[in-house]
């Protein structure tokens, strides 16, 4: 049996008695970092053999990890944070098992993408996950364009270094889109930033962006509902 199980995208506590059990009970863990899981895994009492999957090593080891689940190994594959697969190894290891008739089950867990989804205030009944903007430029403002013209709630995850220069491609092309920039989700300083793409580029221009974050665009005809008494945005 190989089970994929979520762990939490930023507050420990986010994790369901399920996943822990499945944990307790797997022969071996595979994880994106073991010096990342280790010590999440010790937080919740775990302590079972560690077994980097990553995705420079995904391919090689897929092989492996399903001989041995084939010889009766409880197998329980986690990722750094939040569901394996999703932008995330694992895709490759569960295709591997449907090939291969190995019995295999997903666990409900935290998700970046339907936290900042149901977050951000934007229209929730039809929207597109993009995975990682690109880091090169064109790409990434094909990206964007298609996303806008999709005209249904999309989101993306985007490095808190190279969301500056993408607020700036929408700033230039888009100043009027509404987007939302949600940032350490689940975590102490937990924010959303909500505005037009203007706004959000004069914004974090002079506001260095911080922390994990999960970049929103909503459809085109959304209207902003802004607070009566807005408060200071922290970073």
């Amino acid at each position: 049996m190989i089970s994929f199980v979520p762990t939490p995208i930023g507050n420990r506590d986010d994790i369901t008695q399920r996943a822990i059990q499945t944990l307790n009970e797997a022969d071996l863990i595979t994880c994106e970092d073991t010096r990342h899981s280790s010590p999440l895994l010790t937080h919740y009492g775990v302590s079972k053999p560690l077994v980097a999957l990553h995705d420079h090593n995904e391919a090689k080891k897929t092989p492996e990890l399903i001989e041995r689940a084939k010889a009766g190994a409880n197998i329980a594959v986690i990722t750094d944070a939040g569901m394996p697969a999703v932008s995330d190894p694992g895709y490759r290891l569960l295709r591997a098992c449907i090939e291969n008739d190995i019995e295999y089950t997903v666990l409900p867990g935290p998700s970046a993408v339907l936290t900042a989804l149901v977050g951000s205030g934007f229209p929730v009944h039809a929207f597109y996950f993009g995975g990682f903007l690109s880091v090169k430029k064109g790409k990434r403002t094909k990206a964007l364009t298609a996303a806008i013209e999709s005209n249904t709630t999309s989101l993306f995850f985007e490095s808190p270094h190279r969301i500056l220069s993408t607020l700036e491609i929408l700033s230039n092309e888009y100043p009027e889109q509404i987007v939302c920039i949600a940032r350490e989700l689940t975590k102490k300083f937990e924010t959303y930033h909500r505005g037009t793409a203007k706004e959000m580029f004069d914004h974090f221009s002079h506001h260095k962006a911080k922390g994990e974050i999960v970049f929103l665009l909503a459809p085109s005809d959304f209207e902003l509902t802004r607070p009566s008494n807005p408060p200071s945005p922290s970073v």
